[in-house]
């Protein structure tokens, strides 16, 4: 079975249709004020509805309080929630129980000692997305264009997500070295800050269907 592949920061109709076309399985709907993706609920509402039937939705909040989780509900309707601040477990469960929906946590990596902090999320989160930590001196906690050194998710066993830093050239080696059961991208299939790019989109889904994660030993 092949990777799945998440477009993240999808901001018109066109792209969703063509992350769709493309075989993507998900776009994401970045709800983060902060971010040069962000879209209004009636954009996610309306971006949403295109996406319906055709690709998952994975509506993206960053320590959401509990009236912008209920309008995400009410009026977007995804089929997955992204949590990508600093929820800890408990709120992590609690967003899911409110909702009912599945939902994925990024966790900020720079070294193999990050890692640790996933084994928290294990009971409340459904998905776990490894994405590079920002710099000090970041203004978002995602989509900064930063990847780190994938070998340290080497013999981590899927299902996980990868993110930071991914384009079109290099998804394959970090799948086949990683394991990956799903990639996300966002600023790598972009001709500017927070407008994709078709061409790269559709490349980027080609190169992620097309690699092939590492044989892994089993455990004995």
């Amino acid at each position: 079975m092949s990777v799945k592949v998440k477009i993240c920061g999808v901001r018109t109709p066109a792209i969703v249709e063509e992350a769709a076309d493309a075989g993507a399985d998900f776009v994401g709907l970045v709800l983060f004020a902060k971010s040069p993706r962000h879209i209004e609920l009636e954009e996610a509402r309306v971006l949403a509805a295109v996406a319906r039937g055709r690709i998952g939705t994975v509506a993206v909040m960053v320590d959401p309080e509990d009236d912008l989780v209920d309008g995400v509900l009410a009026r977007v309707g995804p089929d997955f929630l992204q949590l990508h601040g600093s929820e800890t477990p408990e709120r992590v469960a609690a967003i899911k129980a409110r909702t009912g929906l599945p939902v994925m946590k990024a966790i900020p990596v720079a070294d193999a000692a990050d890692l640790a902090d996933a084994g928290d999320y294990a009971a409340s989160a459904d998905y776990i997305l490894f994405d590079a930590k920002p710099t000090q001196d970041a203004r978002l906690p995602g989509g900064n264009g930063l990847p780190f050194d994938w070998q340290v998710l080497a013999g981590l066993a899927p299902p996980f997500a990868l993110s930071g830093g991914l384009t079109p050239d290099n998804v394959g080696e970090a799948i086949r070295l990683t394991g990956a059961s799903l990639v996300d991208v966002s600023s790598g299939v972009e001709r500017a800050v927070g407008e994709k790019d078709a061409r790269l989109v559709r490349s980027f889904i080609e190169a992620a269907k097309a690699a092939v994660p590492q044989r892994r030993a089993k455990a004995s």
